[in-house]
């Protein structure tokens, strides 16, 4: 029974490995509703480049900042967002949520 579990803990953990090798080569963005601020992040959550327009980069920076953090927090949604749906998969939802938490930081 015991060596069976460990398989099945071991399979879970190569899986979930895969799974982060998988979501550093997605991206997805956050922009502002006019698009002046794009944020792309990969599926780790990890900012990968962001892209401010040009005519904004002289304006006000407390505008800048504030739609910068709106872009990033958008695009860091996505990315949690997707990273659950692959843990969730690679799990195969077979432990409880917080000791499939602990073997998705292993």
């Amino acid at each position: 029974m015991f060596g069976d579990l460990m398989g099945k803990l071991q399979e879970m953990q190569q899986n979930v490995k895969d799974a982060k090798e998988r979501l550093e080569t997605v991206s997805v963005a956050g922009e502002t509703s006019d698009g002046r601020v794009r944020v792309v992040v990969n599926g780790n959550r990890v900012v990968k480049s962001i892209h401010v327009d040009e005519n904004l980069r002289s304006s006000d920076p407390e505008e800048l900042e504030d739609l910068l953090v709106l872009a990033i927090n958008r695009a860091l949604e996505q990315a949690e967002k997707l990273h659950q749906a692959e843990m969730s998969a690679a799990t195969g939802n077979f432990l409880p949520p917080h000791l499939s938490q602990m073997l998705q930081n292993s």
